[in-house]
């Protein structure tokens, strides 16, 4: 368990990798809202199935609080029947109760796709551009199974392909969006962190 989870705060925010948390943190930025301040953590996993192991964790009481933390959570929509399960095993709340009332909210179908659709395929491909990345995404535009497919696709694809590319271009896309084009179960995950 990573050592933030053993700290006194309040609010734990899992999430499924760093990307993850790097897009979230961005997006408290771009609301104006202090993490910090409303002692939340955004706090990696490892992967959704990490989920048990860390929820069963975090409900152990702060030692300085004697209460269980709040904890909230972000997940790709296809892992909504494990998310289901992890929370509901860890009681938090009323057995099948939607889980963006629990504090869990889905990206569709992920975080790059959520970040790809609210930008726009050409924004993002312009900012592959900007960072030193087109040679690479024409290269990769060229493979046999690539060609032919949505633009959307191709580049939520090619995130994946390098180490570290997902965690370098989510900040940047987030920093590059319009206020209102925020994808809204980040923002709503953001709002409940701070609203404690």
């Amino acid at each position: 368990m990573h050592a933030v989870a053993t700290a006194e705060t309040s609010t734990v925010v899992l999430v499924e990798g760093e990307s993850d948390r790097l897009a979230l943190e961005a997006v408290a930025v771009r609301l104006g809202a202090d993490l910090a301040a409303a002692d939340a953590v955004v706090l990696p996993m490892g992967g959704v199935t990490n989920l048990h192991h860390y929820l069963a964790a975090l409900a152990e009481p702060t030692a300085t609080r004697g209460r269980r933390r709040r904890v909230l959570g972000l997940f790709d929509s296809a892992e909504t029947g494990y998310v289901r399960r992890a929370v509901d095993d860890a009681g938090l709340g009323a057995p099948g109760a939607p889980l963006e009332q629990l504090g869990f909210y889905a990206c569709e179908p992920d975080l790059e796709g959520e970040l790809i659709r609210a930008l726009g395929p050409g924004r993002v491909e312009s900012l592959l551009a900007e960072h030193g990345e087109a040679g690479r995404f024409r290269t990769f535009q060229r493979q046999p199974f690539q060609r032919g497919r949505a633009l959307d696709a191709q580049l939520h694809r090619f995130f994946g392909t390098h180490a570290g590319r997902k965690a370098q271009f989510a900040p940047l896309l987030v920093e590059a969006l319009d206020a209102d084009r925020v994808p809204a179960a980040m923002t709503a995950l953001v709002v409940a962190a701070i609203d404690g």
